[in-house]
């Protein structure tokens, strides 16, 4: 189950994480990845440099870097903050840094970030395989990827992930943080219909998180007491069609 220094964990009861899923809509599997595999990834994930924080304005994501964040004054810092909570009131909103991965498979293989291998990586078989056979679905073409961080104040609000052509049939969540407590927040929160039961999932080290599209879900907001940042992988098994 090797691949360049990526390798699956090598013990997965399929069937019942299989019925799991059929069961709940949801399904953690953990651990995911071969310990030294997850553990490089965090590592990776800890040293970069080039994270973008992403914010939703409007309809569309506005996207900085860490440089520019830091050049901003207090006044700007807070102004920005201001305009970020205020549209999280009423709306659709989120503050966290990402590391963006081509979806096509050529751009993939030509780059030389590792997160795109590991995109490449998790869209070939054996990993799709696995996945197809615990979600029992079969048209899951390739397997979309972003790394993300939580840092103090960051969020995602309520959303599905329902989003026209992008043929998205699950979601997941590979958590890459090896310590995390619950009072830190970065919570993954499942909502029902009326948003009045709310379940979720602490980060876990190493644990992939797979759910069905859609599902509303949220992430709560990180606390100034997080001593590090909530790493993780995400993104969402899709079909080509």
């Amino acid at each position: 189950m090797q691949t360049a220094g990526l390798a699956l964990h090598s013990d997965f009861d399929i069937p019942a994480l299989a019925q799991q899923f059929d069961r709940d809509h949801r399904v953690r599997i953990g651990p995911f990845l071969a310990p030294e595999s997850a553990q490089a990834l965090f590592e990776m994930l800890r040293r970069r440099t080039d994270w973008r924080t992403v914010v939703n304005s409007g309809d569309k994501p506005l996207e900085f870097g860490r440089e520019t964040r830091a050049s901003m004054s207090d006044a700007q810092r807070r102004a920005l903050d201001d305009a970020v909570y205020g549209a999280a009131r009423d709306g659709f909103q989120y503050r966290y840094e990402t590391l963006r991965v081509p979806d096509e498979s050529a751009d993939r293989l030509a780059s030389e970030d590792p997160l795109a291998h590991l995109a490449h990586w998790m869209s070939s078989d054996p990993v799709r395989t696995l996945l197809r056979q615990i979600t029992a679905m079969p048209e899951i073409d390739f397997v979309d990827l972003q790394g993300t961080a939580y840092g103090p104040g960051d969020f995602l609000t309520g959303h599905d992930d329902a989003v026209p052509g992008k043929h998205r049939h699950a979601a997941y969540v590979l958590g890459l943080t090896p310590v995390w407590r619950a009072e830190w927040g970065g919570l993954l929160l499942f909502h029902d219909a009326n948003g009045s039961d709310v379940r979720g999932y602490v980060p876990a080290f190493n644990v992939l998180t797979l759910f069905k599209v859609p599902k509303m879900h949220s992430v709560s907001e990180v606390s100034r007491a997080a001593a590090i940042r909530r790493y993780s992988i995400t993104g969402w098994l899709r079909s080509r069609r």
